[in-house]
């Protein structure tokens, strides 16, 4: 048997023994019941070119889920870093302390997106990821997930751009928060929203807001009062209905536009 065979034989025995997640209570796992191959958010959440040999040896890694109600906490800041977690159901909110001693978030997730990864460098959490509705996670242990890229070159690959897109999406909050107004800020959050879950097959001009307009506020650096004006200002110009948390984009381009505008008139 050459080297090539006994390093894969090696990681296949590796894969196909599971390793317990001590961090979370045993109530809270189910057993997957859905495969890989047949979940509807496969190209979503796998890269393309995955052969069946390869996400047959995703799917004996990813053997749990675990369910999460409402406000319940998946992992915190400091907690040890054991897995990522692949959303299946629900929406996630990322929260972190600020220096000088406040809670700020900093992102929001959904079904089909990767979460956890903010562990990898110092193998430690460094915020906090919290179920803002009744929400479902896969999880994947991630030294099995390394040993299984060895085997599957464009998994690695495929991960490596999911890491490589939340830096440019931090970036983008960065930018968010220091050349834009209010009103655009909203604006490309909106936006970018609805880029997201059209993506997934959902519509991109009417959806639900899992999140508060406070926490809305704290992602973009905005108190709630402005918050507040801001989606009365887009309603009362058209752009958007808002019925409590239910938005409806009347007017995509008339957003988009707002947000050139704006950039132009920063660069001006």
């Amino acid at each position: 048997m050459s080297a090539d065979s006994l390093r894969n034989s090696a990681l296949s025995a590796r894969i196909g023994s599971p390793v317990p997640e001590p961090t979370l209570a045993a109530g809270n796992l189910v057993k997957l019941k859905m495969a890989c191959s047949h979940c509807h958010l496969r190209e979503v959440c796998l890269p393309v070119g995955l052969t069946r040999e390869q996400i047959t040896l995703l799917e004996q890694i990813v053997y749990t889920r675990r369910r999460l109600k409402k406000g319940e906490t998946l992992y915190r800041a400091g907690d040890p870093f054991r897995s990522l977690y692949a959303i299946r159901s629900g929406f996630f909110k990322a929260r972190a302390a600020t220096p000088d001693g406040r809670d700020q978030v900093t992102g929001f997730q959904m079904a089909g997106e990767l979460i956890g990864m903010d562990g990898i460098s110092h193998e430690t959490h460094t915020c906090d990821s919290i179920a803002l509705e009744d929400s479902e996670v896969c999880v994947v242990p991630f030294n099995m997930l390394e040993d299984l890229s060895v085997q599957a070159p464009a998994l690695g690959h495929h991960f490596h751009k999911v890491m490589s897109r939340e830096i440019v999406r931090e970036h983008g909050v960065m930018l968010l928060l220091g050349s834009m107004r209010a009103e655009e800020r909203l604006a490309a959050f909106l936006l970018n929203l609805s880029q997201r879950l059209a993506a997934r097959g959902f519509s991109a001009t009417e959806f639900v807001l899992r999140m508060t307009r406070e926490e809305i506020g704290s992602h973009l650096g905005l108190k709630l009062e402005t918050v507040s004006r801001a989606f009365s200002k887009f309603q009362d110009d058209g752009m958007i209905a808002v019925k409590q948390k239910h938005v409806q984009i009347l007017e995509m381009e008339r957003l988009r536009k707002l947000l050139t505008n704006g950039s132009r008139s920063t660069h001006d």
